[in-house]
């Protein structure tokens, strides 16, 4: 039988979660019930599993609470075309996942019989070309060229050293944040040199022009994938907005 309301122990129950949590929901004003019945019962209609989902969704990319419910505000789309957004991300990291669990499993199973490993099908699922078409669409074909070209030609120890960089301009970038310091403070700043040179370092990134930085930073607010390389204790988008805020000072934006 077709229903259109849900009691909130059962919308709980269904997506996984506690009637607590979905008060909380309400009493930020991410998720309101569609009624109250006169018990005090919260009750959710179609449209509030909906956005349910699209909550639990942005969730799972990493963003906080206050970064959905801005999300969420200044979408100007409908739900269906912004969950077919979500869907396409969800099976792009379906597909990588299974390459990955069948490179893993090949390996387990040629370890286990003694096998010779097939190095060349190990790595499948774990390499970075998944944004191929994202980076050629911004900044061209050349540009993903030659960091593919760049990145293919480092040795083990030279793409470690690289990935050690980037884990460590993050970490500094997100204690930053936590402490409080102003983007506009000597230690903010020393930061926001280091990011733009290793921005630099990369072959086929455009140079660190002011309106190249200055998207980019926007883009570590607007896009959580990104953002959640600078995420803070809170899990929201502190982090990536400090970094937008260090940037735009670098690059006198704000002046």
């Amino acid at each position: 039988m077709d229903r259109d309301d849900w009691s909130i122990q059962e919308i709980a129950r269904l997506a996984g979660t506690t009637s607590r949590t979905l008060r909380h929901y309400d009493a930020i004003g991410l998720l309101a019930p569609s009624r109250v019945a006169p018990n005090g019962y919260r009750h959710y209609d179609q449209d509030g599993l909906v956005r349910l989902q699209r909550i639990l969704l942005l969730r799972e990319l990493g963003l906080g609470l206050p970064q959905i419910g801005d999300v969420l505000s200044r979408e100007r789309e409908s739900e269906a075309s912004a969950l077919d957004t979500h869907l396409a991300c969800l099976r792009e990291e379906q597909r990588r996942l299974t390459r990955q669990i069948a490179s893993v499993e090949a390996t387990i199973e040629a370890l286990r019989k003694g096998e010779q490993i097939m190095a060349e099908n190990m790595f499948d699922g774990f390499d970075h070309t998944r944004y191929q078409e994202e980076v050629t669409e911004r900044w061209g074909e050349k540009a993903y060229a030659d960091g593919d070209r760049w990145w293919r030609g480092l040795s083990d120890d030279e793409k470690a050293d690289w990935q050690q960089r980037v884990a460590d301009l993050n970490r500094d970038w997100a204690a930053a944040a936590e402490s409080g310091v102003d983007p506009a403070s000597d230690a903010a700043q020393a930061l926001a040199a280091r990011h733009i040179a290793w921005l630099e370092s990369v072959p086929g990134t455009p140079p660190a022009a002011a309106e190249y930085v200055l998207g980019l930073a926007e883009m570590y607010v607007a896009d959580p994938r990104f953002g959640a390389n600078y995420a803070t204790s809170d899990g929201g988008s502190r982090g990536a907005e400090f970094v937008r805020a260090a940037l735009r000072v670098h690059m006198g934006a704000d002046r």
